[in-house]
């Protein structure tokens, strides 16, 4: 009889791979990126300084667009910086964030043949971002508009009769009755014909992303407008631009 093959159980022969975390802190939520069994996940939270005590290693990257929290110490050589990300012609002013979704958004359409003209991003987050690109990867401007949640905020704290309704259902009736329902209808049909009109006036393919992307692109489907869905952009394009920086594994 032949001996059976030896055993590793030793533990000196078990490989563990230590989780790797990126991090985005944005205006209201905070944004991770975590590689694992040979893979990036994604995932969104309220800011939590908690969790980065329970990380395994340190953040391998991370960028801020929102406040960072007393006492959370982040180490400086890990921050991506506007430097980092390969556009041209980006003003010194470009929030991180965008820059991360354009240049997210501009790899993957070279990859799939669909970057001939340049394109548009929009990230619908607390600030709806529109960032145009060109095919060659130089920024060409953009527009701000208040997002959903803060529109919504906004018209409660600027009047003394409404009251934040929450996001919630976006009615199908054009002109609701309820003040709440009307309330989240304008605020959706605001955004909606901002990007639009943007959309008509750029004639390139729009890029849709952030939190409040699926129910703005079940919108625009249903006016006829195509979009390009990729919710977590951001952090693929965090994920590539530290790849580049590091050669660590990309999606």
């Amino acid at each position: 009889m032949r001996p059976s093959p030896s055993r590793c159980v030793g533990r000196r022969h078990l490989k563990v791979e230590v989780v790797r975390h990126c991090l985005l802190i944005g205006n209201s939520r905070w944004h991770w990126a975590e590689y694992q069994a040979d893979a990036w996940q994604f995932c969104h939270s309220v800011p939590n300084p908690l969790k980065l005590q329970t990380l395994e290693a340190p953040l391998v990257a991370w960028a801020a667009v929102g406040p960072i929290p007393a006492g959370v110490v982040l180490d400086p050589n890990r921050r991506l910086v506007l430097g980092d990300v390969p556009l041209t012609r980006m003003p010194e002013w470009l929030g991180i964030d965008r820059a991360l979704a354009a240049w997210g958004a501009l790899r993957r359409a070279h990859i799939s043949g669909m970057s001939s003209s340049g394109l548009l991003v929009a990230d619908a987050g607390t600030v709806l971002s529109l960032t145009r690109v060109t095919a060659a990867g130089d920024f060409a401007g953009g527009q701000l508009v208040p997002g959903l949640r803060l529109q919504l905020s906004a018209m409660a704290q600027g009047t003394q009769g409404l009251i934040d309704p929450g996001i919630g259902s976006v009615s199908a009736e054009p002109f609701p009755f309820a003040t709440a329902e009307a309330m989240r209808r304008g605020s959706l049909q605001a955004l909606l014909g901002t990007l639009l009109e943007a959309q008509r006036e750029a004639a390139l393919p729009l890029w849709l992303c952030g939190g409040d992307a699926s129910v703005l692109q079940e919108a625009l489907s249903q006016r006829g407008l195509g979009v390009v869905h990729h919710p977590n952009l951001v952090l693929e394009g965090m994920v590539d631009v530290h790849d580049r920086i590091s050669r660590a594994p990309s999606l």
